[in-house]
């Protein structure tokens, strides 16, 4: 038998002696485990839930996008068109196309006239047409 060799459960150390109760950790065997904690598993819950908030608010951004290009290619389009009138906010009015193929303004609705129509607008006060759906015409 060896004198120097200690039980594995008393904890000695040359240079402190029996140091149990400086160790920022238990050392008997009634003490609880010592477990890591599981971070994988809340890294990839954190991960995928940011990821669909990212994702929302992408797809967000995205449509607002869309809605804005379109509403600058219909101003365009009207704003571009012939008229020989100064357009009065809040009244609605219908966009065709001409015999020459350029599109034309006119107040004259789509019921009342034989003309291929592109869609009504209304002008609002920021001098910006709206366009209206075919059923929203009588706003």
């Amino acid at each position: 038998m060896i004198k120097n060799k200690k039980p594995d459960n008393v904890v000695f150390s040359p240079v402190h002696g029996y140091n149990a109760s400086s160790l920022p950790y238990s050392t008997n065997l009634g003490a609880p485990v010592i477990k890591i904690d599981d971070l994988v598993s809340w890294k990839s819950r954190g991960i995928s839930t940011v990821n669909k908030e990212f994702e929302n608010k992408f797809n967000e951004l995205r449509i607002q996008y869309q809605n804005l290009i379109e509403e600058f290619e219909w101003n365009e389009l009207v704003y571009n068109a012939k008229f020989s009138f100064e357009p009065v906010i809040g009244e609605i009015y219908h966009l065709y196309s001409g015999n020459d193929g350029l599109p034309f303004l006119s107040l004259v609705s789509p019921e009342e006239w034989n003309k291929e129509h592109i869609g009504s607008f209304k002008l609002n006060s920021d001098k910006k047409w709206i366009h209206i759906s075919k059923t929203n015409c009588n706003i």
